[in-house]
């Protein structure tokens, strides 16, 4: 999975690919949280729907009307970052 490259590509902030990903945290009609190789991504808009998902290939397909996209540390990171404070 660590080889598959992270590229988002939206039309029309309606239908976008993502790839890269590596689990799917959650998800509603209002926002997608997924792990890539890049971080967390969150995807929040309106009727938001996974139209295709495979994580053996690292790709989605999400459909609806996207409002934002924002990243943050991915659960590993966070992780390696609080154990390296717990034993300094």
């Amino acid at each position: 999975m660590e080889n598959v490259p992270h590229r988002i590509c939206w039309e029309q902030r309606k239908l976008g690919t993502v790839t890269g990903v590596k689990d799917v945290i959650s998800f509603d009609e209002e926002e997608v949280r997924v792990e890539t190789t890049m971080g967390v991504l969150a995807i929040e808009g309106k009727e938001l729907q996974v139209k295709q998902l495979s994580v053996e290939r690292g790709e989605m397909e999400l459909e609806g009307n996207i409002r934002q996209l924002t990243y943050t540390e991915s659960r590993e990171q966070k992780g390696k970052r609080l154990m390296g404070r717990l034993f300094r």
